[in-house]
């Protein structure tokens, strides 16, 4: 019988292993799933501290670090701490990002990489500590670091940053012959302080409008808009200009004033259109210049010193220093220098332009004159009247009226016509139901060709126009340069004379009438190219190149020839007599009275363009009788002025 029980127990056996094994395999997965819901949750740590990093790297970057939450400290203490720190950098703003980041636990630690491009285009970069803090299911950025240091800068917390910058020296504008056509000169910056006023800011404004010339109410609103201790730039003055000033500037209340050296030509008004002005820079110059400068710097404000700001210009120097609670700087945490401006050449004679801008002084009208070197092409003068308004010397944009007849004449000569030749001067010439008219109605009847030319006789032009195609006073005025593309390096106004499109339009066209323009510089490379028998392209700027010059080009000899023959006629024995007895080399010259507008009679421009010597000229009066009666006269001053 117990034999016959013996083969349970194997059984038995078997079932207590199984369930042993099933025990070992659930505790197996019970171990993974919870090591595998512990690195779950270690990742999403992980996640969640860089994500308070970056979204505190992101508010900082945007100007607003008190836009998140903190660890420690409260989010508006944090911002105005960060505002505090910044007051100093002329409002730049960094890039942020966190640089890497270890956590343990509850706390991950790494850097934020800061870069801030500072103005002129300095860039200053370093690394400050980053700490995560974690705080139930929040992770934030701990808004203290150790040792009372920032956690914006490597600076102490109660520290606050101070940019100052090294202004670069400025390049010189130089003239024919490396003459320094600009140099430092004495001026005196007025400003107004606003915390030193004693009245409102309208009536200091008021006064100093009356003293000044300058917009009171805009002064106004810029003084109200200022903080208190600010210096509001309300002019710059030669010392020579403040000089007589000072008397009634220095007992106002609330106006202060600042010394120094600024860029400036010989004298107020010499070539002030062409050159511009050195000065404070303005808003709209800040904005433009995306960092290149801050307020109170001193920069190009107009004409070809703005133009070639960044070459004038140079690079300033800056530098960011730590400025403890005890208000003494300490060694600079960053600096670059100053990289000095470069120097502008340009063709300009000192000696040409000041008689240029002595003639102009006290014009009564606008005017403008223009002067070229006939050998070379190159811009001696450019003065226009008044000096501080439009460069029209080199972009007005006037009809020449009889000056245009030097273009049409040269056509003439090349399709046969002889000085000679008889050539009617009637009272009037109608054309297409058009009557032109002589100035004062002058009638001079048959003459020959050089009268009409002398006398300036727009009848005998008008006459002369049918032998003229549609397509030949635009070629005749290219060859002299009028109208076609120039390099000067600055903006000028060529000319503009349409292809012809009617009889009509061409008799008007002849005699510089109709829809023909020119400025006077134009003018003047036009009468320099007949002075000298071709072409040669003006140049103004020298250093730096501004582009390639066409080869000159030849005037038909023969005509060139026969017309400065005439063009000496004006001036001895006809509109430009004015001239005769001017001292020096024989002038020749072609006047011109060019009507406009739609008054009835309409007013004229009065001009006069020759040359004397190698010295070609053009003298615009916006408005005259007559070219002889005002410009020429105008042009006799300067012509004389020239001579030792």
């Amino acid at each position: 019988m117990s034999r016959s029980s013996s083969p349970a127990r194997p059984r038995r056996a078997g079932r207590v292993v199984a369930a042993v094994l099933a025990v070992l395999v659930l505790g197996a997965a019970a171990v993974a799933a919870v090591l595998v819901s512990r690195d779950r949750a270690a990742a999403q740590a992980d996640r969640d501290a860089r994500s308070a990093a970056t979204a505190f790297a992101a508010a900082w970057q945007s100007g607003s670090p008190g836009s998140v939450p903190y660890a420690s400290g409260a989010p508006d203490a944090v911002q105005q701490s960060y505002a505090a720190l910044t007051r100093g950098l002329a409002g730049a703003r960094p890039t942020v990002s966190v640089r890497g980041l270890t956590r343990e636990r509850d706390a991950a630690t790494g850097s934020v990489g800061v870069r801030w491009a500072l103005p002129g285009g300095a860039t200053w970069s370093y690394d400050v500590p980053l700490r995560v803090l974690r705080s139930g299911d929040r992770w934030a950025v701990q808004a203290t670091a150790a040792a009372g240091r920032s956690i914006f800068a490597p600076v102490a917390a109660t520290s606050t940053l101070r940019l100052q910058r090294v202004p670069a020296a400025r390049g010189q504008v130089l003239g024919a012959g490396g003459v320094p056509l600009v140099s430092e000169r004495p001026v005196v910056d007025v400003g107004v302080q606003p915390s030193r006023l004693k009245g409102s800011a309208a009536a200091l404004a008021s006064t100093l409008a009356g003293l000044l010339d300058v917009d009171a109410a805009r002064l106004t609103k810029r003084i109200t808009a200022a903080g208190k201790d600010s210096f509001v730039d309300v002019i710059t003055l030669r010392r020579s200009d403040y000089d007589p000033l000072s008397n009634k500037l220095k007992p106002l209340p609330g106006v202060v004033f600042r010394e120094r050296t600024q860029a400036l030509a010989p004298t107020r008004d010499f070539a002030r259109a062409l050159l511009g002005s050195v000065g404070p820079v303005t808003a709209e110059q800040v904005t433009a210049g995306k960092g290149r400068f801050v307020a109170g710097d001193v920069a190009g404000t107009s004409g070809l010193q703005r133009q070639y700001e960044e070459r004038l210009g140079g690079v300033a120097g800056v530098s960011v220093s730590e400025v403890p609670a005890s208000g003494t700087a300490a060694a600079p945490l960053f600096s670059t220098d100053a990289v000095p401006g470069q120097s502008l050449n340009l063709t300009i004679d000192p000696t040409v332009q000041q008689a240029a801008d002595a003639t102009l002084a006290g014009s009564p009208v606008e005017a403008a004159l223009t002067a070229v070197d006939v050998r070379t092409g190159a811009v001696l003068a450019v003065a226009s009247s008044p000096s501080s308004g439009l460069n029209r010397a080199m972009l007005g944009q006037y009809p020449p009226g009889s000056m245009f007849k030097v273009v049409s004449t040269l056509v003439l000569l090349q399709r046969g016509l002889a000085p000679s030749d008889i050539v009617a001067c009637p009272p009037t010439a109608t054309v297409e139901g058009r009557a032109f008219r002589n100035y004062e109605s002058e009638q001079l009847g048959p003459v020959p060709f050089s009268t009409d030319f002398a006398t300036s006789c727009n009848t005998a032009f008008v006459g002369l126009s049918s032998r003229l195609g549609d397509d030949d006073l635009t070629g005749a005025a290219a060859s002299l340069g009028i109208g076609t593309p120039w390099t000067l390096g600055a903006p000028a106004f060529s000319g503009s004379v349409p292809r012809t499109t009617s009889a009509l339009d061409r008799a008007a066209a002849t005699f510089g009438q109709g829809r023909t323009l020119v400025s006077p510089l134009a003018m003047t490379v036009a009468t320099a190219s007949v002075a000298r028998g071709s072409y040669v392209a003006p140049t103004l700027v020298v250093d730096p190149a501004v582009g390639v010059a066409p080869a000159p080009a030849p005037l038909d000899a023969s005509a060139a020839t026969t017309l400065r023959s005439l063009m000496r006629s004006v001036v001895t024995s006809g509109t430009g007599d004015a001239l005769a007895a001017v001292p020096g080399p024989p002038v020749s010259a072609k006047t011109g009275t060019a009507e406009f507008g739609t008054a009835s009679p309409p007013a004229t421009h009065a001009w006069i363009t020759g040359w004397q010597g190698d010295v070609a000229f053009t003298v615009f009066v916006d408005t005259g009788r007559s070219g002889g009666t005002v410009a020429g006269p105008v042009a006799a001053r300067f012509l004389t002025a020239l001579r030792p």
